[in-house]
């Protein structure tokens, strides 16, 4: 027996239904009569009617195939659909994209030839089939809302790169993004659409019509009298823009919105559709009809609680039902048309999914009944058809459709073996699975009901004319404060019915993070873990290449589903081990960062290269944390290898001498490595590593190479650890405590959401603020608007009627932006969403302060640690205010303070060597300066940070920006209180105390032009060596002696005598120091200076090419690159350069 699946022919399991010897047996599971009329029952005649006892023919099992291929074959007389050669339509029966001819430019087609991605300016491909007669319809799945022409086109349209489908004669296109048709010339035509949006094109050739649909409503006529006649046939197609993408419908699934009279290009598969639904009737009434045999009669039963229970009469009916109805759900169109709909249905019923184990009992059917490869092509095909309908369902006011296709999500995925299988093979591998975690944001508030839910709108008056916000605190009116509070209301019943569909995705996170399924293999969360490391590593890897990025907004939604589900696992743990850390405690410890156990692919470090780091703290690392690095990989790493991503020198050993060669000297650009490609031959291996246990006397014997994983390759035990292996905690420093923090496999998941906030979500937070600024240029446009309708002279009533429309147009605008900003404040800046970012920030503070602490070893720490520490920071200032406050979050005074310490510490750490990283910090701390709340911080960290900091700063510039130096210097000098210095509570220590009142607001109004003024009081005899010593001399000379407006000796209230003389014995000594110099150093002319930075002399000479630097340049240049800066050669050496003295 074989099946009638997909393509290739699988020998199904003989359960030898009729063989002669069973007869006995099989007849004796109930009595005849019994089995004749359950067997009646579940397989009835097609009219319904059954025939009289007496005049029926007795059914057995012997006989049921004979009796279900006959009910089978009744209505299925007819040809098979997909032999037909149906008159208007050309082409082969089964449409697609036609990727062989039918395109221009350069695109980015799915595997089933459906989905496309633009990867040039305007790319445009058209179908395999046309049509010349009749109607016909197909569907566009918008994944992306930009620049688009859909349509059709005849055979005779030539495309270009700038000419797409409505820009030739024979070709019309509707395009929502700019809301025109097409067709040589353009007009204003339909709506505007959005990502999520489902269009129908529609071409009537018997009348010479195309129409288009927007999620099933029509958007009229577009074009009329078309082109026809002989040789005319037309081709649905489409151009679109770099980085767009769709997925096309011309029939190989349900249409969504089928339109009356109108054909899909693609006709369904209708004998298999009629075989499927009488398959499908049938073993609903298995499910329905049950067998009493002490009782010797049939019962209806319960399907909510219907089980097998073993009975085999039951099971061999079944058998029956599946040995026909398996191989038709490895079918695309009956899987959504018939599998899908009939498990909603059984969910509709409501309540929880718990209690609906029928759907449980059906995929454990499914996984006996069926062969494995048709339960896995099954079960890929349900998944893609719930992920389709959930992105692609409208949104309604109560939010009923995601939350039903979710609901059955949850019901699939609570199966063990089905969720594992999707987990290996699906969720990460076939499809976008994060998108189960969107809540996508309407763009038509009125389609989407927020007109009910929200009939009041409100928006802030808080800005002047010229666009800055009001310091005037204005007294709110009473028909202000009613609409404010009704908008308010409304907010509230959108945030409730959100967040059931919230609370819907953590249930899903909830069973992919289920590590006590360990029934038939490894746990699924161990699953998870492997899945989503390769995803994080696809998006950091190809972040130049937005085509397979994961989209910010789905991101963004991502992470907070999955920072909800982690604290829950987090506090779970908690409960069962008092000793561990609670989540709000959480922190990831250093050893991740450099035992090898987590990859971290080619993401920067701290400290540079992890290859340089390898090579530079071995030492440390052995003397800290018990590793050692393997001697034959420290050999593998040279100069040659800067460009190979760490790779090992074992697998460079075993590669192919011609892949060595192209490998070596032309490394394959990020953009050309796609997803699958980059799974399949490219992975950034974590150093191999030799580890000793340090709870144990060490010994020869007991030292062990430890094995290079990749994530596929890794277990539960190289996880979570076992038999005196900790897992991803193995070499534990010894400044970090021996304190449980929580499950291992937790801490992998928590690093994972720091580099996924890293990655994009900061900049979608960015993003959406926009919305938040439209509604307040329009709030500020209304408001002059009817300023100047209240002056308007009564005798200009031209100039009054057009204010009157302007106003209602405002008005309009205003009411649609603020129930949209609605939806974006409950969606990505709740309060919920605040707390998750805060915890977030506190997170990577914990993990820096503990970091520190190891020394050295702090530098293996990736950089994005620092970087979320400071943009989550500014998030929570900038993006989630005025709606929310970061002063209501707990804590929050205490998480400034150790925030100003990171800052005032690191960014000038030796430890760090990236100049953008350090860059960054100072940018951070001159903004952190600027706000009273955060300058309060600075001053409450510990004296002798405060110390370090000033004398970091008053230091050489270096490679260090001077103007944010200088700025935070006066920030520093001006105190807390913006124009005085607080007496109780001085920001700067003893020597460096502020000057009072009077004085700072003059070094505050005199900002960075009168500093550099201010610095010509200076000795003449001041070099420029002198002045790279810092500007902040200068600073102190004016003070010192004195200007037009400020002095030290003046200040005798606040300045002690002691200070003063310890600020006159330094300046004292650098004035000495600077003659000394000024006498003993020759001019240095322009020839002698680096030719790079210009700031330092010449001391390296490359090899071989002899080209020169200072040595700050190429130390920095080779961290990133090997070549030359002037003649591109590849640097083999640098050696010191001692000018001549002749010269």
């Amino acid at each position: 027996m074989t099946s009638r699946g997909a393509g290739t022919a699988f020998s199904r399991r003989n359960y030898r239904l009729s063989t002669e010897s069973e007869k006995p047996k099989l007849t004796g599971i109930v009595n005849s009569k019994l089995l004749n009329d359950y067997l009646h029952r579940i397989f009835p005649s097609a009219d319904g009617i059954q025939p009289a006892t007496a005049y029926r023919k007795p059914l057995t099992f012997q006989n049921l195939q004979e009796h279900l291929d006959k009910l089978l074959a009744e209505d299925s007389g007819a040809e098979d659909s997909r032999d037909q050669v149906l008159e208007g339509r050309l082409g082969p029966s089964t449409v697609v994209l036609d990727h062989t001819s039918g395109f221009e430019g350069l695109l980015l087609v799915d595997d089933d030839l459906l989905g496309v991605i633009g990867h040039s300016n305007f790319g445009s491909i058209r179908a395999t089939t046309c049509v010349y007669k009749g109607k016909w319809i197909y569907e566009v799945l918008i994944s992306s809302q930009g620049l688009m022409q859909i349509g059709w086109c005849t055979l005779n349209c030539r495309f270009n790169q700038e000419e797409g489908v409505g820009d030739t004669l024979d070709s019309y296109a509707y395009d929502g993004n700019r809301v025109r048709k097409w067709n040589v010339t353009t007009t204003n035509y339909g709506k505007s659409w959005a990502a999520g949006d489902i269009v129908s094109c529609l071409i009537d050739l018997d009348e010479g019509t195309i129409a288009f649909c927007l999620n099933g409503v029509s958007l009229g006529t577009a074009f009329d009298n078309i082109t026809r006649g002989a040789g005319m046939a037309y081709f649905p197609a489409i151009s679109l823009s770099f980085k767009e993408s769709v997925a096309f419908n011309f029939g190989s699934r349900p249409l969504r919105y089928p339109v009356e009279g109108y054909r899909p290009l693609q006709d369904p598969p209708s004998v298999d559709l009629v075989k499927a639904h009488k398959l499908l009737g049938y073993l609903k009434n298995v499910i329905h009809i049950g067998i009493d045999v002490l009782e010797g009669k049939l019962v209806e039963k319960d399907t909510s609680t219907w089980q097998l229970q073993g009975e085999p009469t039951v099971l061999i009916t079944l058998t029956h039902i599946f040995n026909h109805f398996a191989p038709l759900m490895c079918k695309v169109y009956l899987v959504d048309d018939v599998l899908m709909h009939f498990l909603l249905s059984i969910l509709e019923r409501g309540g929880a999914v718990e209690a609906h184990p029928l759907i449980q009992q059906l995929l454990d059917l499914m996984w006996l009944l069926m062969e494995d490869y048709e339960v896995h092509e099954c079960l890929k095909q349900l998944l893609m058809s719930l992920l389709r309908a959930y992105r692609f369902s409208p949104i309604i006011p109560d939010l009923g459709l995601q939350i039903h296709y979710l609901r059955l999500t949850i019901a699939v995925l609570k199966h063990e073996k089905s969720r594992k299988y999707l987990l290996n093979n699906v969720l990460f591998d076939v499809l976008r699975s994060v998108v189960f975690f969107y809540i996508k944001s309407p763009l038509r508030v009125e389609e989407a009901g927020l007109q009910e839910l929200i009939p009041t709108t409100w928006w802030p008056n808080r800005f002047t004319k010229e666009g800055k916000e009001s310091k005037e605190v204005k007294e709110e009116s009473a028909e202000e404060r009613l609409r404010r509070r009704a908008y308010d209301r409304g907010c509230q019943r959108l945030k409730k019915r959100i967040e059931v569909v919230e609370e819907l995705q953590v249930q899903i996170l909830k069973l992919l993070l289920n590590n006590k399924d360990r029934g038939g293999g490894e746990a699924s969360r161990y699953i998870f873990l492997n899945k989503f490391r390769r995803f994080l590593q696809e998006n950091a890897s190809n972040r130049g290449n937005l085509t397979v990025l994961c989209p910010p907004e789905y991101m963004v939604c991502f992470l907070h589903r999955l920072i909800s589900t982690l604290r829950c696992y987090w506090d779970g743990h908690k409960a069962k081990a008092p000793a561990a850390l609670s989540s709000e405690e959480a922190y990831v410890p250093p050893q991740l960062f450099y035992n090898g156990k987590v990859d971290y692919f080619d993401l920067q470090r701290l400290g540079g290269l992890l290859s340089h780091l390898k090579k530079t703290l071995k030492d440390d690392l052995a003397l800290k944390a018990n590793i050692l690095i393997d001697p034959a990989e420290l050999q593998a790493v040279t100069m040659d290898d800067l460009d190979e991503d760490e790779e090992t020198a074992t697998s460079t050993a075993q590669r192919p001498v011609a892949a060595l060669a192209i490998g070596g000297a032309l490394a394959r650009p990020s953009w050309l490595s796609s997803p699958t490609l980059g799974r399949a031959n490219r992975f950034l291996s974590t150093a191999a590593v030799s580890l000793m246990n340090p709870r144990r006397p060490l010994g020869t014997l007991e030292k062990m190479k430890a094995r290079t994983l990749s994530v596929e390759q890794r277990t539960e035990d190289d996880i979570e650890g076992s038999h005196g292996n900790e897992g991803l905690l193995l070499g534990r420093p010894p400044e970090e405590p021996e304190q449980s923090i929580t499950e291992n496999s937790l801490l992998e998941i928590l690093d994972g959401i720091v580099m996924m906030y890293n990655l994009s979500v900061h900049q979608q937070l960015g993003k959406m603020v926009g919305v938040s600024d439209d509604v307040n240029e329009y709030a500020l446009a209304l408001k002059d608007t009817e300023e100047k309708i209240s002056r308007c002279p009564k005798r200009r009533r031209d100039i009054y009627e057009e204010l009157v429309k302007s106003q209602k147009v405002f008005s309009e605008k205003l009411n649609h932006l603020s129930r949209r900003l609605a939806w974006i404040n409950v969606t990505i800046y709740s309060k919920e969403k605040m707390q998750d970012i805060y915890w977030l920030l506190r997170v990577c503070i914990r993990t820096i302060e503990h970091g520190d602490r190891t020394g050295s070893l702090f530098a293996f720490m990736p950089e994005f640690y620092l970087s979320v520490a400071m943009n989550s920071y500014s998030a929570l200032k900038n993006y989630f205010s005025p709606v929310h406050s970061m002063e209501e979050l707990p804590g929050y005074e205490e998480t400034l303070t150790h925030l100003a310490a990171i800052l005032a510490k690191h960014f000038a750490d030796s430890r760090i060597v990236g100049t953008d990283i350090r860059d960054s910090l100072m940018q951070a701390l001159a903004s952190y300066v600027c706000y009273p709340h955060s300058l309060r911080a600075v001053e409450r960290i510990p004296e002798e940070q405060r110390i370090s900091m000033m004398r970091n700063l008053l230091a050489p510039y270096e490679q260090r920006p001077w103007a944010q130096t200088n700025w935070i210097l006066v920030r520093l000098w001006r105190g807390q209180a913006g124009d005085s210095c607080a007496p109780g509570g001085p920001l700067l220590p003893a020597p460096l105390h502020p000057v009072p009142a009077g004085p700072c607001r003059a070094i505050s109004s005199g900002s960075h032009a009168s500093l550099c003024r201010q610095e010509t009081f200076l000795p003449a005899h001041l070099t420029a060596k002198g002045r790279c010593a810092g500007n902040a001399v200068a600073r102190w000379y004016v003070l010192m002696h004195g200007s037009e407006h400020l002095s030290l000796c003046t200040d005798t209230d606040y300045i002690s005598l002691e200070e003063l003389a310890k600020v006159e014995r330094m300046l004292n000594h650098l004035s000495e120091e600077s003659k000394q110099a000024a006498a003993s150093t020759l001019p240095t002319s322009e020839e002698d200076l680096c030719p790079i930075c210009y700031a330092h002399p010449i001391s390296a000479i490359f090899r071989p090419c002899s080209h020169k630097s200072c040595k700050a340049c190429i130390n920095q240049h080779l961290m990133n690159n090997k070549d030359c800066f002037f003649c591109k050669a590849t640097i083999t050496g640098v050696d010191d350069f001692i000018k001549p003295v002749s010269s």
